[in-house]
């Protein structure tokens, strides 16, 4: 397999990954807003055909680097990126309740977004 590029395209709320032009794998996510900025992923999806290649664990690793770079939490609803972070707590700080229960309370609030 060649190799992974990830990009992330805020304007959907994916974080890609691209392995010769074509996306193999995302993290769905939105920008929660309120009480502070957090990014909270949703779903991780992997193309069947490049399961058991790590494609979800670097999604996730990049996503916690992107939001260390934007100096943001990550709040995680996505049962994948939350057992993701309990194995890397290095690299994925634990998430605030409250940020949780906001997050989860956006989500209610919008039901087709996902």
């Amino acid at each position: 397999m060649s190799e992974i590029e990830i990009r992330d395209d805020r304007a959907t709320g994916r974080l890609e990954a691209v392995a010769e032009g074509e996306v193999v794998g995302r993290v769905e996510y939105f920008v929660l807003e309120s009480p502070a900025r957090a990014l909270v992923p949703v779903h991780t999806i992997v193309d069947p055909a490049h399961e058991g290649r790590g494609i979800a664990g670097s999604l996730a690793r990049e996503l916690y680097a992107l939001a260390e770079r934007e100096a943001v939490p990550v709040a995680p609803l996505c049962p994948y990126v939350v057992k993701w972070a309990e194995r890397h707590p290095e690299a994925a700080p634990p998430a605030d309740p409250e940020l949780l229960a906001a997050a989860k309370d956006w989500l209610r609030a919008h039901p087709g977004r996902f």
